[in-house]
């Protein structure tokens, strides 16, 4: 299981919460992110692995609190050369979210261990 492919989606909790964001919205933030990631490095070996087999993908999305944290988190990713891809969101020029281009699940999930699945609060 470790080898599996997996990938890691972090959207930031309070876009929900402190700034009321329709779940819509922030949704399609992180679809925003997967495909541009999909996008930058489709020629990427893992990238091509995780999309041989559409049926059986594996996401994980997690929450983070605040565009502080994820800011940080992508500046951890980016010097542990760990691909990803932050989305801005325009016009606002806001970080909204970070997907992880796929890759093996224990070369990447150390990085996202004090982070909890997103949850919806309907």
């Amino acid at each position: 299981m470790s080898d599996t492919i997996v990938q890691y989606v972090v959207v930031r909790g309070d876009l929900l919460k402190a700034l009321k964001w329709p779940i819509g919205a922030v949704i399609a933030q992180a679809c925003h992110a997967c495909t541009a990631v999909t996008h930058l490095f489709y020629n990427d070996n893992y990238t091509q692995d995780y999309l041989a087999d559409l049926d059986n993908m594996h996401k994980i999305v997690l929450e983070i609190p605040d565009e502080t944290s994820l800011n940080a988190l992508s500046n951890v990713l980016n010097s542990n050369n760990i691909q990803h891809k932050l989305w801005i969101e325009q016009p606002e020029n806001m970080p909204t979210c970070l997907a992880i281009k796929p890759y093996p699940k224990d070369k990447v999930q150390s990085y996202l261990k004090k982070y909890k699945l997103l949850k919806l609060h309907l």
